[in-house]
């Protein structure tokens, strides 16, 4: 690694660990590689235990630290995202023929489908798509690319998953579909899911519409805007970026439901009404305003629709008590407030 990329990577991950503007002050000397490289290595250490400490708590109220985020490339490309998960196979009633039609990638295959969703031509006419994409296992099934359409695409038909299947599958939601309801008793939040950034992600969540009830599912921290965004969520000039650190915090992990830690999948930019994991999830949060100092650093599983921003707003004004996590000051609601998830039935 270079002395200029190292430099870099240390002023990046510091900016990031305290969400402001604090710069490092250096001046070459004939050691500055070793010293750099010293300073750099303990950054590292210190950055990924202070971003656990902002966001997520352990069993005993305390904060631990935060595993290593898997470092991954993440495909760019015009249609936005296309991700899909390995060994694992949809099922349901094909649309294309994968036999007579091939692709040699699975973001083509899941643009493909995209094409035939994207609300312009009438209905969505495919909301699923399977791919085979490893040479050896595949055979003469390389390149195949199945379009498929669910009877219910908020619960999909599941062929097959395991080290054994060969395919690889994701889901499409069309306009006004793949929107499910986060009820909370000061009103209910519309959340537009990410299957095509999140597939994981979104398969835990869909597992949970089968509950009747989320216990468990609650919001435990609130902050609001303070003087450092305005209502469009834009950060104003020379404002700090925290605290407050404008967003609401819970967690998704319900009884009854075995979670299992969720790979990093699409990272964004933290936007107004992102919906994030807090490194592997269970524990998530809402944003209230644009995080750009927060790099790409969450996966982003949802949206909140623009129009219910105001209920995410009306929990962050609820009475708190101020705790400190790592030195960190943050506010804690004083009666958590829980929620439970439902489909959104279009009318």
């Amino acid at each position: 690694m270079s002395l200029h990329i190292l430099s870099n990577a240390v002023l990046f991950l510091t900016d990031q660990t305290l969400m402001g503007r604090r710069q490092i002050d250096s001046e070459p000397t004939r050691w500055v590689s070793l010293i750099l490289l010293l300073m750099g290595l303990f950054s590292c250490s210190l950055v990924y235990m202070f971003m656990s400490s902002i966001l997520r708590p352990n069993e005993d109220g305390n904060f631990s630290s935060i595993e290593e985020i898997e470092s991954m490339e993440l495909e760019e490309n015009d249609g936005g995202c296309c991700r899909g998960i390995d060994n694992f196979e949809l099922w349901g009633a094909a649309v294309k023929w994968g036999s007579d039609f091939k692709f040699n990638s699975s973001i083509e295959c899941c643009e493909a489908c995209k094409a035939m969703c994207n609300g312009k031509d009438g209905p969505c006419l495919c909301d699923s798509w399977v791919f085979c994409g490893n040479p050896e296992a595949c055979g003469s099934k390389f390149g195949e690319c199945w379009l498929k359409k669910q009877k219910d695409p908020l619960a999909p038909d599941k062929q097959e998953a395991g080290d054994n299947t060969i395919w690889t599958s994701g889901l499409i939601f069309g306009k006004n579909e793949g929107i499910v309801k986060m009820e909370t008793e000061y009103g209910t939040l519309h959340i537009k899911l990410l299957p095509e950034c999140a597939p994981r992600s979104i398969m835990y969540i869909l597992e949970l519409l089968t509950m009747r009830h989320c216990v468990g599912c609650q919001f435990y921290r609130a902050e609001g805007r303070g003087q450092s965004w305005n209502s469009k969520g834009h950060h104003l000039k020379s404002a700090s970026f925290g605290p407050p650190f404008a967003l609401v915090q819970g967690t998704l992990e319900a009884e009854g439901v075995v979670f299992k830690k969720i790979p990093t999948e699409e990272c964004p930019i933290i936007q107004r009404g992102s919906v994030a994991w807090i490194d592997s999830g269970p524990d998530f949060f809402i944003s209230l305003a644009n995080h750009e100092e927060w790099k790409k650093s969450y996966t982003v599983f949802g949206q909140v629709l623009p129009e219910d921003m105001e209920i995410a707003e009306k929990i962050a004004t609820l009475p708190t008590i101020p705790d400190v996590w790592n030195n960190i000051n943050v506010s804690v609601l004083e009666k958590p407030v829980s929620f439970s998830m439902r489909r959104h039935n279009k009318v």
